[in-house]
């Protein structure tokens, strides 16, 4: 068994967060966990009065985001783990997402993630040790129709994350990227915002949006597992920049990396002829 450690997560109301919040408290660990909904507070801290502390924070008001972080050291002392977890979907073509949707969608997924490992950053450099665990998904490395929105965070997210983690390595501190398939939280469901439709993209954004309403609740990936792996993942020496969650990223994730391969080299004579002549 691992020493116990100190955790910090986002969202830790439904879904991912709360799994993972529930095996870290299962384990010894203590865990500071953040909520926008009041009234989830009190039923986190219940989970293990002591050693579960709920924070309100609200990843659309990054200017909060500072003050809760030092409020969360200031009362647990170190942190050793920071999951960046909160987050959610929006369906809909580029076209169909309004001005609004935009912004919340990159405010929270992204701004908001890259707000709190700011935040910490200090935190951790001074102790030379720590972890960052980046919630992203196969949409942070693939891009489908009806979910480029949300591809678009995650991919920001995964090249903001691949970027820290070259530059904090020196200082003991370690950046890993999550990237789940389809599980069984609400992502689908409650938490899925969507779009006004227009007829014409029905055959593509549209069929995502149907693909959502028949996957919610039957998703192969189960939380409980995917946080039994984040748990086993921060006692590793070396582990990966990312990791790929279920047999439905793994898959689709080989399939686009081949593919991509393909067509580098399917042109590269071409590309490799752009270069001035030596």
């Amino acid at each position: 068994m691992p020493s116990p450690q100190t955790w910090f997560i986002t969202g830790v109301s439904t879904g991912f967060g709360l799994e993972l919040a529930k095996l870290a408290l299962e384990q010894g660990h203590t865990v500071a966990g953040t909520a926008r909904r009041p009234a989830d507070l009190a039923a986190f801290e219940a989970l293990a009065p002591g050693r579960a502390h709920a924070f309100h924070l609200d990843l659309t008001e990054a200017g909060t985001v500072p003050g809760v972080v030092a409020q969360v050291i200031e009362r647990l002392g170190q942190v050793d783990v920071v999951v960046n977890n909160a987050g959610y979907g929006t369906a809909g073509a580029i076209e169909e997402v309004t001005d609004e949707q935009i912004r919340r969608q990159m405010e929270v997924n992204f701004f908001g993630a890259l707000t709190v490992m700011r935040a910490f950053l200090p935190h951790l450099r001074r102790q030379r040790r720590g972890w960052i665990l980046n919630i992203s998904s196969i949409a942070g490395v693939l891009a489908n129709p009806g979910l480029g929105l949300y591809c678009a965070s995650k991919f920001a997210l995964e090249a903001v994350s691949e970027a820290l983690a070259k530059e904090v390595a020196p200082l003991g501190i370690k950046v890993v990227i999550i990237e789940p398939g389809p599980f069984r939280t609400d992502f689908a469901g409650r938490s899925l915002v969507v779009a006004p439709s227009i007829p014409d993209y029905d055959a593509t954004a549209g069929a995502m949006r149907r693909y959502f309403e028949q996957v919610d609740g039957k998703q192969a990936g189960d939380p409980v597992k995917a946080a039994r792996a984040m748990l086993e993942l921060v006692t590793m020496e070396n582990p990966p920049l990312r990791l790929a969650m279920g047999n439905r990223a793994v898959d689709l994730i080989r399939n686009k990396l081949e593919s991509q391969l393909a067509e580098l080299a399917q042109y590269e004579s071409w590309a490799r002829s752009l270069d001035y002549d030596t």
